[in-house]
């Protein structure tokens, strides 16, 4: 017996198992939430690193001894 499914009625599908995850498990959804904001907003920080200017190490050895 085989199964087929339209692209509305995946689309729909797959809808409602999300919302019902995100209702039963509100805490697991909400920690990988949190982790998915934690990597983009750290991959925007390396972005914007680069772009700057460069400190030397020495520069920042003197800095963190003060």
């Amino acid at each position: 017996m085989e199964i087929t499914l339209k692209d509305q009625e995946l689309k729909a599908l797959l809808e409602e198992v999300l919302l019902k995850i995100m209702k039963e498990r509100r805490e697991l959804f909400k920690e990988i939430l949190e982790e998915v904001i934690e990597d983009i907003a750290l991959s925007r920080a390396i972005e914007e690193g680069k772009k700057g200017d460069f400190v030397s190490r020495d520069k920042i050895m003197e800095i963190l001894s003060e």
